[in-house]
């Protein structure tokens, strides 16, 4: 606390010899004025330190949001490289099922039972909702 009022002091005669020396030198300065304007420095200086204290406040919270939004977007990358190599397996799978004559066939079997299923559904759909 005294390092504070010796600044104000320092500062109080700095204000005090400007104002003498803006006057001509003849000392007339007020040190009611210069109490006041301290004040209102002291003031602004404060709520410029809330402003600050308030701005770290939400950087840092910022940075903890990016820091969890990094770690999911890393882990959605991984699950989609595993995807990815799990489809590339299931194409590889394909491509030599089709390659084969009787896998051909066995493809053709498959598509015919989806299409079969999926007519069946639309068919059952329409069917409950005319009732």
């Amino acid at each position: 606390m005294s390092y504070r009022r010796e600044t104000r002091a320092s500062k109080a005669a700095l204000v005090d010899g400007y104002n003498s020396i803006e006057e001509g030198g003849l000392g007339a300065s007020s040190s009611y004025s210069s109490d006041i304007t301290e004040h209102e420095n002291d003031e602004a200086l404060d709520s410029l330190k809330d402003r600050v204290f308030f701005l770290k406040q939400l950087s840092g919270d910022i940075h903890d949001e990016v820091r969890s939004h990094n770690r999911f977007l890393d882990r959605m990358g991984n699950e989609m490289d595993a995807s990815r190599g799990i489809l590339s397996g299931t194409l590889n799978r394909f491509k030599m099922v089709f390659e084969r004559k009787s896998g051909r066939g066995m493809c053709k079997l498959v598509g015919f039972l989806v299409t079969f299923f999926i007519l069946f559904y639309y068919l059952i759909r329409v069917l409950r909702h005319s009732m």
